[in-house]
């Protein structure tokens, strides 16, 4: 197969008593052309969901996924961290921009930014997410 992006991530579920859902990661591009996947948004939760990771693109050509957001965090939970961005084709295309931690909701922190993805030869690597 010479070309095919990869699909994005499911939102990580809430739930009420318990962890938040893991957003789920971005789909990796098969084949030689191709982008990777966004990972999909942390759930809520008695402790917050992690984003999910993006997708890497084909191997010669293609920009990686974004790494989806961290949930946003309470008085008394942590906010989740972010996905890491997934890494570009070896010759061209943009390494995917790390998700934004979950901002604090008070007394407990924010989570922790994803990783920027790597860049193609010609091509920038993908930012850091804010931490929240």
């Amino acid at each position: 197969m010479l070309a095919g992006s990869g699909g994005a991530g499911g939102q990580g579920g809430t739930s009420n008593g318990g962890t938040g859902g893991n957003g789920g990661d971005g789909g990796h591009a098969r084949g030689l052309f191709g982008d990777g996947g966004n990972g999909g948004y942390g759930g809520f939760g008695r402790s917050q969901g992690r984003g999910g990771d993006g997708g890497n693109a084909g191997l010669l050509i293609g920009n990686g996924g974004n790494g989806g957001w961290g949930a946003a965090g309470t008085n008394s939970v942590a906010g989740g961290r972010g996905g890491d961005g997934g890494d570009a084709g070896i010759l061209f295309g943009f390494g995917g921009n790390g998700g934004d931690g979950g901002l604090s909701g008070g007394l407990a922190g924010g989570g922790e930014g994803g990783t920027g993805g790597r860049g193609a030869a010609i091509g920038a690597p993908g930012a850091p997410g804010a931490d929240g």
